[in-house]
């Protein structure tokens, strides 16, 4: 579905209600009411055979008496009237439909899809409390209060949470842009709602309320999207093992564990909060500062010692920072507090401080060029009501420029006497909160925020590349081992797959019985590990199928028996493949690791980081999606040591993390490359020297069998198969390929060879230079949605970029925008005809329907060269444009 047409769904000109009633207590009373309450201007069309009327407006028989087909319809009736109603209103021209009823079973789901995919259709619902539009006056829903217009969009796939956060929204003052309950997602999901209200210029901030997602992978791409441009929060249910039974009961949706759910929001540069307390702090919040903050550090003005020291206990238990008040600052507050000549923050005015002190400390950290983030707590006071103090911050803002002030938050400490303070700061769009940690905990997740949007815009270094990878090699390998009947790989055999990633594997020796694991033994030389080969039995050591430090030959043969025996009489019916034999190798000094992989349902292969032990469960690792780069792979290594999984140890030999990068991202590299690798165990993996030894691996392989519709991994890596060499007019061979993240700097020389007359013909006005967000975003893209292919040249020790063509792609892929900029100074040389092919094929290739361009009239290379591809040029005198489009597929 096209951002255009849910556009279209949540501004309609007319609307009809299905179902419409007299009774009190029906939806179909409830719906009528709030749309006729909530100042829409189209024309609102009750359909019921039971009345003439309904709350006063004249009622239509059935569908088919309708005067005109409804731009959005609400049915309003039981589950079971579903089927011919959607029917009914699809003959009739009626493309955007609510459905209010839950409890469908899977069979109506289905009959319904059907019907709305056969009239093209767009449902939202089942199971859900409708939509209200504040801006246009809709509300089309069955909520018990009604939205004010505001910057924030709401979605959520509970209807209670909907009605909720409606309630206290009122007693905030915070409205709305789009307030949306989709139910069960039968038709329109949250990755179609992330990619309009992204593009929604009304819409500042997104909050989602999710109990499950069924494409990951479209959901990924989309909420990326969004977080680019603007703040994403979302709350996700289903934490523990109950919790996401009671989702799937809830709305039918599988889910895997909440530690996947963590790395994906964080992957898509979203903020997650826990519960609905944070979610109504994080409202209030971003309601007010939909803004990236400029710094982190947060100053505090308190008129008590302990709140002041509550709120900095909290700030810094989150990672939080104080700002550090400069010798000026300092000096003026002490002028104005006369019990301390030592001010620092938080800064206490101490209880018996007068509205007026209050007013000259405020004034002095307004002004303040180090304060950009202000909490104000205070405590009820004898002197003046709480409310005398809240006029104070709210005039002695309005005498400062909204730009130029910092962000202030303030904290009215009591019940009745801090009411009418609270009143009075959210009439004056002031952030107000009952406590010093609720205050603290809201303005973290702006930080937050900032982190994760820093992380979506880092340039990521560049590891040992492919250049130590054979993937056919271990393709090949695996295809081997399959024919041969092998689907649980031991050291010994995982290490022929692990090698040609240039993963090192400690040598491993294989034995069928206990004598000839003597002979081995004294080959390897002592002392050895002996572990018993059997794909029946997961965990070896638990089990006493695993003996360390043999130091003779005897003593090998003895345990390989006592093995064998013990695992017979507890597993009578273990597969047994014999033995393996591994030299001990020194331990001393190293830290020990584990790197797994593991195959989640709806999100495909994750990347778990922990420390060796027995089971690494997400509980115990830190949790990431390939690809990854060695950015992503830090962040890996960071969120392991922030959830303590992996401690930093007092060795001699500190961890080599840039070495442990690469080695995560060969790891990435193998999962991509071959998608009959199920799961990966490196336990134990000897960090040591800057060197990583596997000691025992595990790999299980499952022939991949391709899905309809269902991608296998959730985000889509680098395409490595459109690199390819090409030729330049003058003979010169250089390298077509879709620009990577690591092009960051390359990408910003190009931009900056650029002549001011080609770069007004490409952006059509005369930009600055593109600074390293904006880079950013043009080299870390999401290939699913978006490509940019780049022509390099070897330039000293490193390269250089001689063009690029980009389409950025429609979310329902109908058609793509398309752009194409050649470096000034090699023009003349066949770019252009490079750059424009490859998007030609690229979109062909895709399924794209149509592909569109715009530029200046006076670029004359460019339309030439379209015409001669085959776009149709056509002017555009009122824009002084000329587009470009051709038909594909």
């Amino acid at each position: 579905m096209s951002v255009k047409q849910i556009g279209q769904f949540f501004n309609p000109r007319s609307v009809a209600v299905i179902g419409a009633s007299n009774t009190k207590g029906r939806a179909g009373y409830v719906v009528m009411r709030n749309l006729l309450q909530g100042g829409f201007n189209g024309p609102i069309m009750p359909v019921t055979p039971k009345h003439n009327a309904v709350h006063g407006v004249l009622a239509y028989a059935s569908i088919a008496t309708l005067p005109h087909p409804p731009e959005l319809a609400v049915i309003c009736t039981n589950k079971n009237t579903l089927e011919p109603l959607i029917e009914q209103l699809g003959n009739i021209g009626c493309y955007n439909v609510v459905i209010i009823a839950a409890g469908l079973s899977n069979t109506q789901k289905v009959a319904l899809k059907n019907i709305a995919h056969k009239h093209n259709i767009q449902l939202l619902g089942p199971n859900c409390l409708g939509l209200l539009v504040p801006h246009i006056g809709l509300n089309a829903s069955f909520s018990h209060t009604v939205a004010e217009p505001g910057k924030l969009a709401f979605v959520s796939q509970s209807a209670a949470v909907c009605s909720t956060i409606l309630d206290w929204a009122q007693s905030k003052r915070i409205g709305f842009s789009y307030f949306v309950s989709v139910g069960d997602c039968l038709g329109i999901d949250f990755d179609e709602l992330l990619d309009f209200l992204g593009r929604d210029a009304k819409t500042k901030a997104i909050l989602l309320y999710i109990d499950n997602i069924d494409d990951v992978r479209r959901f990924i791409s989309a909420a990326r999207a969004a977080a680019f441009s603007k703040p994403v929060i979302v709350i996700k249910t289903g934490k523990t093992h109950a919790g996401a039974e009671a989702a799937y009961i809830h709305t039918g949706g599988r889910t895997s564990d909440d530690s996947v759910y963590d790395a994906m929001f964080q992957r898509a540069g979203m903020l997650r909060v826990s519960d609905l307390r944070e979610l109504f702090a994080a409202t209030q919040t971003l309601a007010l500062h939909p803004k990236l903050l400029q710094v982190e550090q947060l100053t505090i003005l308190t008129n008590g010692g302990g709140p002041g020291i509550m709120a900095v206990d909290t700030l810094l238990q989150r990672s939080g920072k104080l700002t550090q008040l400069d010798e000026t600052t300092r000096a003026a507050l002490n002028a104005v507090i006369p019990q301390s000549n030592m001010t620092t923050n938080p800064i206490d005015l101490f209880g018996d401080s007068s509205p007026m002190r209050y007013q000259k400390a405020l004034e002095i950290l307004l002004k303040a060029p180090e304060v950009k983030n202000l909490l104000i707590i205070h405590t009820p006071s004898a002197l003046a009501p709480s409310e005398e103090y809240a006029k104070i911050i709210a005039n002695t803002l309005q005498t400062i420029p909204k730009m130029a002030r910092p962000f202030v938050m303030t904290n009215f400490m009591g019940e009745r006497a801090a009411y009418a303070a609270r009143d009075i700061c959210a009439n004056h769009g002031i952030a107000t909160y009952r406590t010093p940690e609720g205050a603290v905990g809201a303005f973290m997740h702006l930080v937050s925020y900032r982190r994760n949007q820093k992380h979506l815009t880092q340039t990521p270094e560049s590891g040992s590349g492919n250049s130590q990878i054979n993937s056919k090699a271990a393709r090949k390998t695996i295809q081997m081992l399959l024919k041969e009947g092998h689907s649980q790989l031991s050291t010994h055999l995982a290490s022929q797959v692990l090698n040609q990633y240039n993963i090192e594997c400690i040598d491993t020796r294989v034995a069928m019985t206990p004598t000839e694991a003597k002979e081995q033994a004294i080959e390897l030389g002592f002392p050895v590990a002996l572990k018993l080969l059997s794909p029946s039995i997961a965990s070896k050591s638990e089990v006493g199928a695993v003996v360390l430090n043999l130091n003779d030959s005897h003593e090998v043969e003895q345990s390989a028996f006592a093995m064998l025996l013990r695992i017979k009489q507890t597993y009578p019916d273990a597969i047994i493949d014999g033995f393996s034999l591994q030299k001990m190798a020194p331990r001393a000094g190293a830290q020990e690791l584990r790197i797994a992989v593991k195959t989640e349902p709806n999100f495909g292969p994750v990347i778990l980081l922990g420390e060796a032990g027995t089971g690494l469960e997400f509980s115990q690792a830190a949790v990431a999606f390939p690809p990854l780069n060695m950015n992503l792979a830090k962040y890996l290594i960071a969120a392991a040591h922030d959830k303590g999984v992996l401690k930093e140890r007092a060795l001699p030999d500190k961890v080599d993390k840039y070495r442990l990068c690469d080695l995560l991202t060969r790891i990435s590299q193998l999962i991509i490359d071959q998608p009959d690798i199920d799961s990966i165990e490196l336990n134990p993996i000897l960090a040591s020297n800057g060197q990583f030894l596997v000691l025992d691996a595990n790999v299980t392989l499952v022939p991949y069998q391709p899905k309809v519709g269902k991608k296998r991994l959730v985000i889509r890596p680098y395409p490595k198969d459109l690199v390819k060499n090409v030729t330049l007019k003058n003979g010169e061979t250089v390298t077509l390929r879709p620009i990577r993240p690591e092009d960051e700097r390359a990408h910003q020389e190009f931009d900056q060879s650029l002549t001011k007359e080609d770069r007004y013909r490409r952006f059509f006005g005369e930009l600055p230079q593109f600074n390293h967000e904006q880079l950013a975003k043009m080299t870390q893209i999401d290939y699913d949605r978006e490509m940019a292919f780049i022509v390099t040249q070897p330039y000293k020790s490193s390269y250089r970029t001689l063009g690029v063509s980009r389409i950025l792609i429609e979310p329902d892929n109908s058609s793509a925008e398309f752009a194409v900029v050649v470096r000034s100074q090699s023009k003349g040389l066949g770019l252009g005809r490079i750059l424009m092919s490859a998007i030609i094929d690229y979109a062909a290739k895709q399924g794209i329907k149509t592909l569109n361009g715009i530029t200046l009239p006076e670029n004359s290379g460019m339309i030439e060269l379209s015409r001669k591809l085959g776009f149709t040029i056509t002017r555009d005198f009122e824009e002084g444009t000329v587009n470009m489009q051709l038909e594909l597929n």
